[in-house]
């Protein structure tokens, strides 16, 4: 199948493969990292923020969510069903993607076998670490901040971009997570 894939927007629950997607998000990161159903949907709202399913014809393959800023986007999740894992789609999706813009991530630190195989996925894709030291704040209740390694494409980011990535996340991301907060208002 040499099909190319399609990023198609979701806007509600209603729309096809929603349930699908919320599956594969559910079963591919874990809990603290993800938002409760009702938190995804208000992002929705968020100019910033896309929900795209990713197609192979009428095939499901997979989601990208990502926030668009004027300086970069923000991979938040990348996931491929599990049962289409191996065929390369989750490159072709990321490069698809990224074409020429800057691009951040965050991916666990290489530690295992794993998370050491991702690393490679990702330097692969020319993506490199940055050596800023970032605590990812937990979505969910109980809130459990962990440590992931920042990654950028095409370079890694540099301190001021660090910076304001964090700060990005801290006053926009969380706006749409369980955390609770004066300025950070639940609509």
């Amino acid at each position: 199948m040499n099909e190319r894939l399609q990023f198609i927007p979701f806007t509600s629950p209603a729309d096809r493969g929603w349930a699908r997607a919320m599956e594969i998000y559910r079963r591919s990161f874990p809990y603290k990292e993800q938002r409760s159903e009702e938190d995804h949907i208000r992002a929705l709202a968020d100019p910033a923020f896309h929900a795209d399913g990713i197609w192979r014809g009428d095939e499901f393959v997979g989601i990208l969510y990502y926030w668009h800023t004027d300086e970069w986007d923000y991979v938040e999740h990348l996931a491929i069903c599990a049962s289409l894992r191996g065929q390369n789609l989750g490159s072709q999706a990321l490069e698809a993607f990224c074409g020429e813009r800057r691009i951040i991530l965050e991916i666990d630190p290489p530690v295992d076998e794993v998370s050491i195989r991702r690393l490679h996925f990702y330097h692969r894709l020319g993506f490199a670490e940055s050596p800023h030291e970032y605590i990812h704040p937990s979505f969910r209740r109980p809130f459990e901040p962990h440590r992931l390694v920042l990654m950028g494409r095409p370079a890694p980011l540099s301190d001021d971009e660090a910076r304001r990535f964090a700060d990005f996340v801290r006053e926009t991301v969380l706006r749409y997570t369980e955390h609770e907060a004066p300025d950070l208002p639940r609509l």
